[in-house]
């Protein structure tokens, strides 16, 4: 019976200096770290309204920029409450575009920016699931891996979002439904009408009923974990107490 040979010991390769400083951990930091906050509901709730208010928390009082795809309905409520903003109105919604006109915001240096709706860049005219039905056709019918969600130009605008420089609020609408309560049938806010599972891409998620009741989803922030608020004001309940996490230097520990 043969023997088989010895084994081979080989060198282990060695890294380039430069690979572990790639990796080095620095202390943990929120400076400047930018709010992104999402805010769902029905229609009538106060979405717009209540964005439009933590926009103008956020932003200090300046002016912010609003993405419009609501046929200018934000623009009602200019100057109330001396919220002042520059409005782009859209009625075409690839997710694409919007990636182009957070970079038009980005460059003119808008603290804040606004969608209201981002729920149209999923269904609207030319959206998400629009661009699916394209790619679709194109490829014989056949909605191939990587498209079957519109995944590729979702990743891109939720990445546009959360690498603009400034603060960024988008309201969705929520699908609807009707139950009975107490023997009545009531109107409910479902999930928001958006991929499945987006507004955990914010930092902060709310929902509005339509007795606009605004409830905290989702938190980082602590000081607005499980919050529950009545008719509430954006700038005052939600903008302030976001701001001042945001600002906090964290609380120094013993060595």
């Amino acid at each position: 019976m043969s023997e088989l040979p010895p084994p081979v010991r080989t060198a282990q390769r060695s890294r380039p200096a430069e690979d572990s400083t790639r990796f080095a951990f620095r202390p943990a930091s929120k400076t400047g770290r930018k709010a992104r906050l999402s805010i769902q509901g029905m229609s009538g709730s106060g979405k717009t309204w209540t964005g439009l208010s933590i926009a103008h928390g956020l932003s200090e009082g300046g002016k912010f920029a609003v993405i419009d795809t609501e046929g200018g309905a934000a623009s009602l409520y200019a100057g109330i409450g001396g919220i002042q903003f520059d409005a782009v109105s859209m009625d075409r919604y690839d997710p694409r575009d919007l990636v182009r006109v957070l970079d038009s915001a980005a460059q003119v240096g808008y603290p804040t920016v606004f969608v209201d709706s981002l729920s149209h860049f999923w269904k609207g005219t030319d959206g998400t699931l629009a661009q699916v039905e394209k790619a679709s056709s194109r490829y014989g019918g056949n909605k191939f891996a990587g498209w079957k969600d519109g995944t590729p130009i979702q990743n891109d605008m939720v990445a546009a979002i959360l690498a603009y420089p400034g603060h960024v609020v988008c309201s969705m609408r929520s699908y609807t439904e009707w139950v009975l309560e107490g023997g009545k049938p009531q109107r409910v806010g479902m999930r928001p009408e958006q991929r499945k599972g987006i507004e955990y891409e914010f930092d902060i998620a709310v929902s509005m009923d339509i007795d606009n009741r605004l409830e905290v989803l989702k938190s980082r922030c602590p000081q607005l974990n499980r919050k529950v608020i009545d008719r509430p004001n954006g700038a005052r309940d939600i903008a302030s107490p976001l701001l001042a996490w945001l600002n906090a230097n964290p609380e120094p520990t013993e060595q």
